[in-house]
């Protein structure tokens, strides 16, 4: 028998290789949405293993979620996503989700890397995010509100600022105001020309923002179709975050991956689909086929435009690729015998 090796890639060299450069991590996913479109990628879908038996119930207890898949193009690379969720980790001084990445060999199916994807997971929604703010907000967009002041709050509004440098008012809404005032002061250390603000009025927020960006556990929508303006952009994020009327108001209705989610049949759109008030048919455009210019993006500033994403596991995949392969150039990480 041949022998084998996997490379282990901790946290720290997942760090020093580029999972924290948003920029590279942008390019990645927008490389991925378009591979996608070109069906230059293999996606199962995800296995879901939760905890308990209603939403309110893995929401407390958790869930534990594989995403395997395959993307080619540059990439060429296989693999799968481990995730755990752990809503009360917060208790034992944990972060709420853990992440490994597995990456097999598309040749051999022998598996070449284990990673540590947590910053990886949080890294490649905030980007997920600013793609779509990049092509869905208004260009001059100056106001955002980002609700939940939780771990994805900073990748949230680092990659929206990347696509949107004119944001220089932040409103941030939690449920636990502390944790608002928490991310509002390290905000503007980190942005000093932005004005950060902790709010309770979500309604006040929300009619003066150009995007509004969700991003919680709700299982009830707390943002109003009624409140948003003319050329708000509108980010459902996670759950069943925003009402109904947000989508029914919405010019445009723009999505990741629309069988995911409804598949995955917890945000308000997919809700909506279930009972008939919205059709496939509704849908504007996946990312995918904007940034192949087979869909427009925004085509004016007066537009509202909802936009729902579930995530895929295999833009976790793409960005540990990138990863592993500088890992392979400089040398970093650690060599285990797989078969000896």
């Amino acid at each position: 028998m041949s022998t084998a090796e996997i490379l282990f890639l901790n946290n720290k060299a997942m760090e020093e290789l580029g999972v924290t450069d948003m920029q590279a991590v942008i390019n990645d996913v927008e490389r991925v949405y378009v591979l996608k479109h070109q069906g230059d990628i293999i996606a199962p879908g995800k296995c879901v293993m939760r905890w308990g038996k209603t939403v309110e119930d893995e929401n407390v207890m958790g869930r534990i979620n594989a995403m395997p898949g395959y993307i080619g193009g540059e990439y060429d690379m296989a693999g799968i996503k481990w995730i755990g969720s752990g809503p009360m980790n917060f208790k034992k001084g944990l972060p709420r989700a853990s992440v490994t990445i597995i990456l097999n060999d598309p040749d051999t199916k022998l598996p070449v890397c284990i990673a540590d994807g947590t910053a990886v997971s949080t890294m490649r929604t905030g980007a997920s995010g600013g793609v779509a703010v990049r092509l869905l907000a208004k260009s001059d967009a100056s106001v955002m509100t980002i609700c939940g002041a939780g771990a994805q709050a900073p990748t949230q509004l680092e990659a929206a600022l990347i696509a949107r440098p004119s944001i220089n008012t932040l409103y941030v809404y939690d449920i636990k105001m502390e944790n608002a005032e928490r991310f509002c002061e390290s905000t503007m250390k980190k942005y000093p020309h932005i004005k950060a603000i902790s709010t309770s009025d979500i309604e006040k927020a929300t009619r003066e923002s150009d995007i509004i960006d969700c991003v919680t556990l709700a299982s009830e929508p707390f943002i109003k179709g009624e409140w948003l303006k003319k050329g708000a952009f509108v980010m459902n994020m996670a759950d069943f975050e925003v009402d109904y009327d947000c989508v029914k108001k919405a010019d445009k209705l723009v999505v990741d991956y629309w069988d995911s989610i409804k598949h995955r049949m917890i945000s308000t759109v997919a809700l909506m689909w279930k009972e008939g008030l919205v059709k496939d048919e509704d849908i504007h455009a996946e990312l995918g086929e904007i940034l192949s210019g087979d869909k427009p993006a925004r085509e004016n500033d007066d537009e509202i435009i909802y936009f729902n994403a579930v995530g895929a596991g295999i833009s976790d995949i793409a960005v540990t690729t990138r990863c592993y392969k500088n890992a392979q150039k400089t040398g970093k990480g650690i060599k285990l015998p797989y078969w000896e």
